[in-house]
């Protein structure tokens, strides 16, 4: 677990931070983690099938194109990998 200080913080800042942990029913350090964790990883993250859609978008990717490639797909599963 890392340990980070913040030098210079403005007094009205602290101040709000403290008002919002305790309104939140928790210490200051714990809210300023909850604002640093939900800032640098939101929940609403990118999932992969938003992502693929979005570059299918970009690129003017089509219908006939998804059929195209669908009919290179094969019918048969793969076989996984032997180990020995």
């Amino acid at each position: 677990m890392a340990v980070l200080t913040i030098r210079n913080l403005p007094d009205e800042v602290h101040r709000a931070l403290r008002m919002r942990a305790a309104r939140h029913g928790r210490s200051t350090e714990a809210e300023v983690r909850s604002i640093l964790a939900n800032t640098v990883m939101p929940d609403s993250g990118i999932r992969m099938g938003q992502a693929l859609a979005s570059l299918g978008r970009q690129i003017g990717m089509t219908h006939a194109d998804c059929d195209a490639l669908e009919a290179l797909r094969d019918s048969e599963p793969a076989e996984p990998m032997g180990l020995g």
